[in-house]
């Protein structure tokens, strides 16, 4: 639970509309922990949005760096706040985040965001947002079809793709592969919940 709290972000994520490209061995941070399934149509490189309002400078920030530098996402640091993960996700990693917005956050039912930041309710929160983070650094051009990934949370995520549209799970990425210093986020329209708070 504590590596969980560590390494989660974002859970959520962080990002903006400008990227700087890293080299890295997404075979080798892909781990069996977070085993990705891939099936069918994998993504291009053409097919990742980049577009976003934040204009941010990534792969020098850590993941926490970057999603508090970016006012589209800080009801999600609020959130890591909250939860005692801001730690984990300034840590090594790599992580990948799927990072939902300010107003992914206003879209869930009324009261319920100021229920999950209260203190008695830290660890349903924690539950929600380690269901945004995966282990490794994981890019659009990673993602296929109908592929699965594991996140720190312990449940599963679904990725499709349909032409240049992503989701993961029912949220669309709205901008893609934010590189940070320790890892990649993708901002997400709407804040997925794990099989266990639905």
């Amino acid at each position: 639970m504590k590596k969980l709290s560590v390494f989660f972000f974002s859970a959520l994520f962080l990002f903006g509309c400008t990227t700087d490209n890293q080299t890295t061995d997404s075979a080798e941070t892909v781990t069996d922990d977070t085993e990705m399934m891939a099936t069918e149509d994998t993504m291009t490189t053409d097919d990742a949005m980049t577009a976003g309002s934040d204009a941010m400078t990534a792969g020098s920030k850590d993941i926490v760096a970057l999603a508090s530098e970016t006012p589209s996402l800080s009801t999600l640091v609020q959130a890591l706040q909250a939860a005692d993960l801001v730690g984990a996700l300034q840590g090594a990693g790599p992580y990948t985040v799927f990072a939902p917005t300010n107003e992914a956050f206003a879209a869930l039912p009324a009261g319920t965001l100021e229920n999950l930041l209260k203190p008695e309710n830290k660890q349903q929160l924690v539950n929600i947002l380690t269901y945004h983070v995966v282990e490794g650094n994981v890019k659009s051009t990673d993602l296929t079809n109908n592929m699965s990934a594991k996140t720190l949370n312990g449940a599963e995520l679904k990725v499709m793709l349909d032409g240049s549209s992503v989701m993961i799970n029912e949220a669309n990425v709205s901008t893609a592969d934010v590189e940070a210093s320790n890892g990649v986020v993708h901002i997400i329209d709407k804040v997925m919940l794990p099989p266990s708070e639905m």
